[in-house]
């Protein structure tokens, strides 16, 4: 399923399970689905299995929302007492779409206890007291912690089932585009890893002191990443520069941003230290994963990072917030680095990173190898120092479980594929009215000056590149990256939202047909070889530009 097929199922307002593998663009189609209900005038509900994930996507852990905290078991009284909390119940009262990200990493207990205490607080006996539910993760990825024998995962409980969730399955890739790479992950993924598959790997074989100094380094345990990145630290020459960590408004909250940022709550760094950045900037200079080297601090002691690009930037504070009904409730503040010799492979989770190097000698969990490994574009930018058998496992249940995801997404999206537009509208409609937004036509018959009336971001950077010149001001305008541009057009294309015309006078003429043949010759969906036929005259950017033309 594609993202534009899976964002139609998300407007009808279905309880929906948006899976697929990493790079796929879950967190992608989950922000613009976030964005479509805003401007519906539906504020939704946003929650993550974890502190990290929460931070990520600017909303809460599921636990802190639904007032659980960290219970392991709810009797009956202890339902009544937190749903008799003001601030928990009128939160949950007030709810129409709850959103639950990284849901592979919350166990069946906990989702069924947040479940009980929606059920009390709206007086409705349906899964979470009858919300919208969208559960948003990838099973193959690191799993809850398991005290018991039984089956951890959320999709063994009751709820799951009552909740009779659609599934979307994301099954393009816009991460890695390596083939060779691409076949190792799959192997992983599905069970079936080969001799080939461990040769390609151990090519990438690498000792610690000839690895790349610049890239990051993960490991499967917290003592190694700490140890690390002192010592590195403290081989450079002269004192740290120190940042500390700025918060504002309830305790709890401002606790839970702090355990999910990837920023210390104080920040040592020197001229010389290898950094990474751990927020997106909204002008478009960095992402969450940008790696660098702290070249110096400028008049006001805010560090200068030159990335590995060559780009010099100022690293100005930036803050992290938990929203709540479209108010911001509580927000921290630091420089968006941290060191990045080492980090945990916990904590790179939902990262893309253009080159790491890995420690998988000591992996002790399922999906802690796959998930390393996937945080890596390209295999020329893996470097691993380490391999176990554990590390290329998977959970031999979710093997046997992801065929039947599959199947439920291939059927969904089937469905969906012999539905007319009317009747999908129509529902879409209906959802939109039932929670009290105001829905906004976006007719593919309207005309490209109508059409603007888009929803949310789509709208805006449509807008933004029929006024620019090249990629790069549209880009600029949007406060985007040129690849979340392409990325954007190429839903608007699935959404059939999109004409040559809009976007045409982005590729340079004399690129155009030498992009084009390119494409011809390799016959293929891939880019890397149509990038290097054209010995990398032109971007991957305007090569999907030029391909997407030519649907």
């Amino acid at each position: 399923m594609t993202q534009g097929e899976a964002l139609a199922v998300l407007k009808t307002g279905a309880n929906v399970f948006l899976t697929g593998e990493p790079g796929s663009g879950k967190t992608h189609t989950i922000n613009a689905y976030i964005d479509w209900l805003r401007a519906s005038g539906i504020e939704p509900s946003i929650t993550a299995a974890t502190g990290i994930a929460a931070t990520h996507v600017g909303g809460m852990t599921l636990h802190s929302w639904s007032g659980i905290g960290i219970a392991e078991s709810l009797s009956r009284a202890d339902v009544d007492r937190i749903a008799s909390k003001e601030h928990i119940a009128r939160r949950i009262a007030k709810a129409k779409v709850l959103i639950i990200e990284e849901v592979s990493m919350l166990s069946a207990r906990t989702f069924e206890m947040a479940d009980a205490v929606c059920r009390e607080v709206r007086r409705v006996d349906l899964p979470f007291g009858g919300l919208t539910v969208v559960l948003v993760g990838d099973f193959f990825q690191l799993p809850p912690v398991s005290r018991g024998t039984d089956s951890p995962f959320a999709y063994t409980s009751s709820t799951w089932r009552q909740l009779n969730l659609l599934c979307c399955y994301l099954t393009e890739q816009h991460r890695q585009d390596d083939d060779a790479f691409l076949s190792v992950l799959t192997a992983i993924r599905s069970g079936g890893v080969e001799e080939l598959h461990y040769e390609r790997l151990q090519a990438r074989a690498e000792d610690a002191d000839t690895a790349p100094q610049d890239a990051p380094r993960l490991y499967t345990h917290n003592a190694d990443v700490d140890r690390i990145n002192a010592r590195e630290l403290q081989k450079l020459p002269g004192r740290a520069n120190e940042y500390r960590m700025t918060a504002k408004g309830k305790d709890s909250l401002i606790e839970a941003l702090m355990r999910g940022c990837l920023s210390p709550e104080v920040l040592l760094l020197k001229e010389g230290a290898v950094v990474m950045f751990t927020k997106n900037s909204p002008q478009g200079k960095f992402v969450n994963g940008t790696l660098g080297v702290v070249a110096g601090f400028g008049a006001d002691s805010l560090p200068i990072v030159t990335t590995r690009e060559g780009k010099m930037l100022t690293a100005e504070p930036m803050e992290w917030q938990v929203e709540e009904d479209g108010k911001v409730r509580a927000s921290i503040s630091q420089v968006p680095l941290r060191l990045a010799y080492a980090m945990t492979v916990h904590k790179s989770q939902g990262m893309s990173m253009d080159a790491a190097v890995i420690d998988l000698s000591k992996a002790f969990e399922y999906g802690q190898g796959y998930v390393a490994l996937s945080r890596v574009r390209r295999l020329d930018g893996l470097y691993l120092l380490g391999l176990n058998a554990r590390a290329l496992e998977v959970h031999p249940e979710i093997l046997e479980r992801d065929y039947e995801f599959r199947d439920a997404s291939s059927a969904v999206r089937d469905a969906f594929h012999d539905m007319a537009r009317s009747e999908l509208e129509a529902m879409q409609k209906r959802f939109v009215k039932a929670q009290g937004g105001a829905w906004r036509t976006a007719s593919k018959k309207q005309s490209p000056s109508k059409r603007s009336a888009l929803p949310g971001r789509l709208a805006e950077t449509l807008q933004a590149v029929r006024d620019a010149s090249s990629l790069e001001r549209a880009a600029k305008e949007r406060g985007l990256t040129v690849s979340t541009i392409v990325s954007h057009l190429e839903e608007l294309a699935e959404l059939d939202e999109l004409s040559s015309s809009d976007y045409a006078h982005l590729v340079p003429r004399d690129a155009l047909d030498e992009i084009q043949e390119a494409i011809d010759e390799a016959n293929g969906e891939k880019l890397s070889p149509i990038f290097h036929a054209l010995g990398g005259r032109y971007s991957f950017e305007l090569i999907r530009l030029t391909r997407l033309l030519r649907r």
